[in-house]
């Protein structure tokens, strides 16, 4: 279960200030270079955002450049797919932990999801889970919701519950659609109290954040951090 309780702020305190504590700052984009990731990290110290999340690649550059500043460091697995075999992603997720990320958010098999298969689900995010836990990180598992029907989103939910992990996520941002206040609800609805729910892709402005915590979301991913600070409007680049 999720090592990081539910936040006692309630929506209407989760103002611009508070709510920079909820947001991975995210840099997702293949071509990003070593400039575009560094640029990311120095923001992230700046304004005191819970992480900065990368593709695997950046993690050891992102682990250097955040020390000291109290923000972790993430990256991505098996991303943005899904459709890897598990014991990839486990090698995959191992290397994340080793190269000093503290946090990894997986994609699950979303083929299984939609086949209503829990235990091939269960079993793929049971053996990342282990490979991550084993190192004190912490397991997001991404269940891509716009991919799936609401009965599927909730399949995918208790399967990661059930494997032991610390959050579920609505999307990569890759692969259309994104967060909803309404999936959000029942994505908090299916894990409870204690599970983290984040709510990641096309979360773009401090209305859109408060909209998502309101319905229990207790992480923002987002790349228009920023903009969401300064109640501004973000742009859709992920």
């Amino acid at each position: 279960m999720s090592n990081e309780a539910t936040p006692s702020v309630q929506p209407a305190a989760a103002d611009a200030g508070s709510i920079a504590s909820y947001i991975d700052h995210t840099l997702l984009k293949p071509e990003a270079s070593e400039a575009d990731v560094l640029k990311v990290c120095a923001e992230a110290a700046e304004y005191g955002f819970k992480s900065v999340c990368v593709n695997p690649i950046w993690v050891k550059t992102v682990k250097n450049a955040l020390k000291g500043s109290g923000v972790l460091t993430c990256s991505v697995v098996g991303f943005p797919l899904g459709a890897t075999p598990t014991d990839v992603k486990t090698f995959e997720a191992r290397g994340a932990v080793l190269d000093g990320a503290d946090e990894v958010d997986m994609v699950i098999n979303i083929a299984a999801a939609r086949a209503g298969d829990k235990g091939a689900l269960t079993e793929d995010i049971s053996a990342v889970a282990e490979a991550v836990h084993a190192s004190g990180a912490i397991l997001k598992v991404i269940i891509e919701t716009a991919m799936l029907t609401d009965d599927q989103k909730v399949l995918a939910c208790q399967a990661a519950v059930e494997a032991g992990a610390d959050f579920v996520k609505t999307s990569t941002g890759f692969n259309g659609g994104g967060a909803t206040a309404g999936d959000i609800a029942l994505m908090r609805r299916t894990v409870g109290p204690d599970l983290g729910v984040k709510a990641s892709g096309g979360v773009r402005s401090l209305a859109d954040a408060q909209a998502m915590i309101a319905a229990g979301a207790t992480r923002i991913g987002a790349s228009s951090g920023i903009a969401i600070v300064k109640g501004e409007q973000g742009s859709a680049a992920y």
